[in-house]
């Protein structure tokens, strides 16, 4: 699909979320957090359990990630960031029907700027991408909510070529 002159369906980045399993609470975590605010400088809140596991050691309410939400600028840099740790290239099959995809970072020492810390070890985390088009607000607002027409939804086809054009991402074959 080419992209259209009229700026309303041009799709953009609603919001970049980063999210690490860590598995347990302690000293691991925090350094974590500490490595991963430097990278997204944004501040990292614990995700907690929301099921008991005994196999795992898991209780409700015990913290076993971190996650944060990056919007604007700062979403952009730290996306284009982690696209060159993966060299740019991601997959078809990272996108789901409205154009939103997802990608991990194996080692976050592959991340550009980032440097080893042996107290952490060696982590990977998963960056996901909200897409939207102008005027998706109107939909979700509290006042007075509307409805979003079919056409205005992005696709798949929407989010590939957004991904192509604007990020620079090379699509590979997965087998």
């Amino acid at each position: 699909m080419i992209m259209e002159s009229n700026p309303m369906r041009e799709p953009v980045i609603d919001k970049v979320t980063v999210n690490v399993g860590v598995g347990s609470p302690g000293d691991r975590m925090d350094g974590i957090k500490a490595v991963m605010e430097k990278l997204a400088g944004s501040k990292f809140i614990e995700t907690k359990a929301r099921k008991r596991n005994p196999v795992f050691k898991l209780r409700v309410g015990l913290p076993i990630g971190l996650k944060t939400t990056l919007r604007g600028k700062k979403a952009l840099d730290f996306l284009n960031r982690a696209l060159d740790s993966r060299k740019r290239k991601i997959s078809a099959s990272y996108f789901d029907k409205l154009g939103n995809f997802s990608f991990g970072v194996k080692e976050y020492i592959d991340f550009p700027g980032a440097k080893y810390n042996p107290a952490v070890g060696v982590f990977g985390f998963d960056v996901c991408v909200t897409l939207k088009r102008r005027g998706k607000r109107v939909s979700e607002r509290m006042r007075v909510p509307g409805k979003t027409g079919r056409k205005h939804l992005l696709t798949k086809e929407d989010g590939v070529e957004f991904a192509k054009s604007k990020l620079n991402a090379k699509m590979e074959e997965v087998l």
